[in-house]
């Protein structure tokens, strides 16, 4: 473990590298990402950003390198733990249990609290807890616009709305960072407007959120730093403005797919 001060960024990458057997996926990435910060993370297909994403959050095992969350190396820990950590992601295609319905899944996602909030939540009763996840649910599907639909199975949602829905489930676990994998696929431009608009809500209370997205505009838009990717490398790294400009980057994206 490193050793933390006021400087130490919230969630930082050292070396990874990642392999399937003779295609390397990711080829020694390092970035950092500050706290309270947006940072989009960009690449030509194939560039290693999904692959980079499963091993930052654990779901990939890293053949060398290291992860740390607060200071702390997480990278041989489980999805699992580094969830209880405070790290917690969406996936490109939701996952939400649609044989549930909304408030259950969110309910579900209330249960996966740790640490302080579990040893807080234990003081009082179960029926204590129980009102407070509600409480809780209620909230974020109301700032979701989801509460109308709260007694609806989540397999009747729309591909937009179930992505709000694992956004929500995401949100019950109170976490310090967010890492979200390309959250306005096959989502349609009004809803998409409203992920826009509580991301921007989920940094101004503090939140930190890592975006894999192919919207470049958008990226460019949302981000405070965007992470250029190609071939499993950091090409780039700085405020969009810089990023989007880069020789080398738009030379990556031009020889292949944007």
């Amino acid at each position: 473990m490193s050793r933390r001060d006021a400087s130490e960024p919230v969630l930082r990458v050292e070396g990874l590298k990642k392999t399937f057997g003779g295609l390397v996926a990711v080829d020694g990435a390092s970035f950092t990402v500050e706290k309270g910060t947006i940072v989009g993370l960009i690449g030509p297909n194939g560039a290693g950003k999904s692959t980079t994403f499963n091993l930052v959050t654990g779901f990939y095992e890293a053949d060398d390198g290291d992860v740390y969350l607060r200071g702390e190396n997480v990278v041989d820990l489980s999805p699992e733990e580094r969830s209880k950590r405070g790290m917690v992601r969406t996936f490109q295609i939701a996952r939400e249990l649609t044989g549930m319905k909304v408030r259950q899944n969110m309910h579900l996602g209330g249960q996966n609290h740790d640490g302080e909030k579990v040893l807080h939540a234990l003081a009082g009763t179960a029926a204590d807890r129980e009102r407070e996840v509600a409480e809780r649910a209620e909230e974020i599907l109301r700032s979701l616009e989801l509460w109308e639909l709260r007694d609806e199975y989540a397999g009747n949602l729309s591909g937009g709305q179930r992505k709000l829905l694992e956004l929500g489930r995401a949100l019950m676990t109170d976490p310090d960072v967010l890492l979200l994998d390309e959250p306005m696929a096959g989502v349609n431009p009004s809803l998409s407007d409203e992920i826009i608009e509580m991301i921007h809500e989920l940094k101004a209370q503090g939140l930190t959120v890592l975006i894999v997205e192919h919207d470049i505009d958008m990226i460019m838009d949302i981000s405070d730093k965007v992470i250029g990717m190609h071939q499993g490398q950091v090409l780039t790294s700085g405020p969009p403005e810089a990023v989007q400009n880069d020789e080398e980057l738009l030379e990556a994206y031009l020889g292949g797919e944007v």
